[in-house]
C-alpha cells in the first residue's frame, strides 16, 4: 500500500513538471464511495485572460466500479458571478469490460476532456463543482452512493501557440 502511495506521488511530480499544468488538484471520496450529495469543489486563480487553456476532470476508480460509463455535473463559476454548468458523460471502459485510464494494478486514472481552448474571461479566483449523475435505467432517482470512484480531481493546461 505505501509503496503504490509512493508510487503514485511520484507519477503526480513527474507529470506536474511538464510545465504545461499550472493548477490541478484531488479531493478524496469516502473510502471509495461517492455520495451523491456530495459535491467535489476545487478553486483555482492566477490565469491569463488572454491564453487559451484546456481543463480536464481527472477520475479514479478501482475494480468495484460497476459501471462502463460515468455522468458527472460540471459547475464551472468565474469571479464576475457567471456560471456554466455542464452534464457529462464519458466512457470508463470498453465493451470487453476492459478499464480504460492509465494505471497498473486495481486502480485507474482517467484524464477526461471538459473543456478545451477556454479563455477565462477575467482575472480572479474560479470555482469548479463536480458531482456524479448515475442512474439506473428506467429510475429518477439517482444513485445515491457510488461505489469505486476513489478519487475526483481537475487539471489545467496551458496551449502553446
Amino acid at each position: 500500500m505505501l509503496r503504490g502511495l509512493a508510487s503514485l506521488l511520484l507519477v503526480v511530480l513527474i507529470a506536474s513538471c511538464d510545465g504545461q499544468t499550472i493548477s490541478s488538484g484531488y479531493t478524496s471520496t469516502n473510502n471509495g464511495v461517492w455520495h451523491k450529495d456530495s459535491i467535489m469543489q476545487f478553486q483555482f486563480s492566477g490565469v491569463d485572460t488572454i491564453q487559451p487553456y484546456n481543463i480536464f476532470i481527472n477520475i479514479r476508480n478501482d475494480q468495484t466500479y460497476p459501471y462502463s460509463n460515468l455522468f458527472l455535473i460540471a459547475e464551472l463559476n468565474t469571479p464576475n458571478g457567471d456560471l456554466v454548468r455542464d452534464t457529462l458523460e464519458y466512457e470508463m471502459a470498453l465493451p470487453n469490460g476492459e478499464w480504460l485510464g492509465s494505471g497498473n494494478g486495481s486502480l485507474k486514472e482517467n484524464k477526461l476532456w471538459y473543456k478545451e481552448k477556454i479563455i477565462f474571461p477575467s482575472s480572479g479566483v474560479y470555482t469548479l463543482k463536480v458531482s456524479h449523475a448515475m442512474r439506473k435505467n428506467g429510475q429518477v432517482e439517482g444513485i445515491a452512493d457510488l461505489e469505486g470512484i476513489t478519487n475526483v480531481g481537475y487539471q489545467i493546461e496551458k496551449i502553446n501557440p
